[in-house]
């Protein structure tokens, strides 16, 4: 962690020395048609390729805002990026010597878990991170994040979850993934959320896709502990019988079917020639019932009355 920190700080520390200027331009172009371009153009280098169709130039203002006008002209979007020095660029060739000789002082270690390098965008070596040269390199060339994702993607990687201070890089994997991927990506942190409650929701994301988070780390020191789920207030146990429970043959009883969805029997009457109809009216077996309301109380209209009436 030492080392790491030491490298980190000398990467910042002599980048800032350089003298400002240059310009960095996203360009929302595939890395061939923006290095056909660069061919003739002296003072542009790529530095990075983020997507299949997302890719930013650093050099030189004046070369970088020409090549920028041209993709413009063809209708091509871009963006200048709002940055102190041109970074991945022949600029930053003044602070390689120093920067290469802060890392041969350095410890390096293999890797205890794979990692895909954002400099070859393939998995790396252990001969590769082990190497002052190679973070050299990394400063200096272009950083290879959509090769990177596609990596991953054929490594059979279908969970992503990035640490960082908003969500950029998650939006950027998920251009880089293929339109049919159901893979879950996630941010750690989000720019408008409280930190807390956004790696809390990250962590919950994650947990619902079968990742194993490891909660009792996750709430160390909170005073939160394990309980028994509450029950809930619906759930009711039932004493009568349901409507659509087979209830045996009524014409046993001398009934007849009233074939009448309203209705579920008739009976003849034996003094007159009239007749007897028996059937349940309820919102659970005639849910139109419940858009027909009093003052808040469900009621059968009239309509089904009269309707009752004829039959």
């Amino acid at each position: 962690l030492a080392d790491a920190a030491v490298l980190v700080a000398a990467r910042a520390r002599l980048m800032q020395a350089l003298p400002e200027g240059g310009a960095m331009v996203a360009i929302a172009s595939s890395e061939a048609e923006v290095r056909m371009l660069l061919e003739d153009t002296a003072g542009v280098s790529v530095a990075a390729v983020n997507g299949p169709q997302s890719v930013v130039i650093s050099g030189d203002r004046d070369a970088v805002v020409a090549v920028a006008e041209r993709f413009s002209a063809a209708g091509v979007k871009t963006s200048r990026l709002r940055v102190s020095h041109a970074f991945h660029s022949a600029h930053m060739d003044g602070m390689l010597d120093a920067f290469r000789s802060v890392a041969e002082k350095l410890s390096f270690q293999a890797p205890r878990i794979p990692v895909v390098s954002n400099l070859t965008g393939t998995l790396a070596t252990t001969e590769e991170l082990c190497s002052a040269e190679y973070w050299v390199r990394h400063v200096r060339e272009a950083v290879r994040f959509a090769d990177g994702i596609r990596a991953l993607h054929t490594e059979g990687v279908s969970r992503y979850l990035e640490l960082g201070p908003d969500g950029t890089l998650t939006a950027m994997a998920r251009g880089c993934l293929p339109d049919d991927s159901e893979a879950l990506l996630v941010p750690a942190l989000r720019r408008d959320r409280h930190e807390h409650e956004a790696v809390l929701a990250a962590a919950a994301a994650l947990h619902v896709e079968g990742i194993d988070i490891d909660w009792q780390a996750a709430f160390s020191g909170t005073g939160a502990r394990r309980i028994d789920l509450p029950t809930y207030a619906f759930q009711h146990q039932r004493y009568w019988l349901d409507a659509d429970r087979p209830t045996g043959d009524l014409t046993a009883a001398g009934l007849t079917p009233a074939e009448h969805p309203m209705l579920g029997a008739a009976l003849g009457l034996a003094d007159s020639d009239g007749h007897l109809f028996t059937g349940r009216i309820g919102v659970d077996t005639h849910p139109w019932l419940a858009d027909h309301q009093v003052s808040g109380i469900t009621v059968v209209p009239g309509t089904a009355v009269l309707e009752l009436a004829l039959r």
